[in-house]
């Protein structure tokens, strides 16, 4: 009887690639005099953001990091973030979202709250406008880096990781070349990521209920930042058979990448708390599959901590 051919796609856990990264804080960590505090908000009940803010307590712990998660009311939020600003014990704060309808705004305006100098999550207005504006440095030193959002960060350490960038290239070409559909628009995850993966010089097509944006570095790969055009008709259909890789980070459990239509060799990556992936049929067509990245963003958010620390 023949053997079965033996399966290509690589997995790679979020572990793996997570375990560097917190070589790099212990490291940082023990040239501290101090132990960073980083204190939590969880104001929506949320089953999902409660397992977040365990694991982030948890990690913390384990490597040599305070944790205070503290459970408040929604109508509470905004004066709770107040006080933890001007606590000078408390060196980093992560709000737990959603917290507030998203047709509000008010979740916006709450991570805005956050002082600049504590947001390790890298979501108040400074940080966004340096990333959208593809401005690396706060300083014209540039010795002191930007901080960037937790989860997008996450996914380029795991392409970094994968040697999707490539590092023979300058800062900020290194994916010149790479096509990149990423699968979710939200303002906290995926139109960041698209930004970001654009500024680094890829094409990259960022899909959601709306339709399709194609963010590129406009003329070239010497544009100071990324540009946005719609992709008029345009779906998944005709995203994922020419991308290199796929990221997805739909909430719930309903939707499914349709990977018959992913490129054969493509790497396939998971961001989101549900399986975005069949996990049988990913592995007969991508090359490498990261099912999930938890634990690489807890790793960035440490780094960040370490920073405002």
């Amino acid at each position: 009887m023949a053997s079965a051919t033996p399966a290509t796609c690589k997995v790679v856990l979020a572990a793996t690639v997570a375990k560097g990264l917190l070589a790099e804080v212990t490291e940082g960590l023990s040239k501290l005099n101090i132990k960073p505090k980083l204190v939590g908000f969880l104001a929506n009940g949320d089953p999902a953001a409660q397992v977040y803010a365990d694991y982030c307590a948890k990690t913390c712990r384990e490597n040599g990091f305070e944790f205070d998660l503290r459970v408040v009311e929604k109508d509470k939020i905004e004066q709770a973030i107040i006080e933890a600003n001007a606590d000078k014990t408390v060196h980093g704060i992560i709000v737990y979202y959603p917290i507030f309808p998203r047709t509000s705004g008010q979740d916006r305006y709450i991570q805005n709250l956050v002082a600049a100098e504590k947001d390790v999550e890298g979501l108040c207005h400074k940080y966004l406008f340096n990333m959208y504006q593809n401005i690396r440095f706060l300083d014209e030193q540039n010795t002191q880096k930007s901080i960037l959002p937790c989860t997008p960060l996450a996914v380029i350490k795991v392409l970094e990781y994968l040697q999707i960038y490539n590092s023979i290239l300058p800062y900020g070409n290194r994916l010149f070349g790479k096509t990149v559909t990423v699968i979710n628009r939200s303002e906290v995850v995926g139109r960041p990521l698209a930004a970001l993966l654009a500024n680094d010089g890829a094409k990259v097509y960022s899909v959601d209920l709306d339709g399709v944006d194609l963010f590129t570095r406009g003329q070239g790969i010497k544009a100071p930042r990324h540009q946005v055009h719609k992709q008029e008709g345009w779906g998944l259909k005709e995203c994922l058979p020419i991308s290199d890789v796929v990221i997805s980070g739909v909430p719930g459990d309903q939707f499914k990448v349709p990977v018959e239509l992913v490129r054969d060799g493509a790497v396939c990556i998971n961001f989101s708390s549900d399986k975005n992936f069949d996990n049988a049929a990913v592995k007969e067509k991508a090359s490498i599959y990261v099912p999930a990245i938890g634990k690489v963003t807890i790793a960035v958010l440490l780094r960040n901590l370490l920073v405002s620390a």
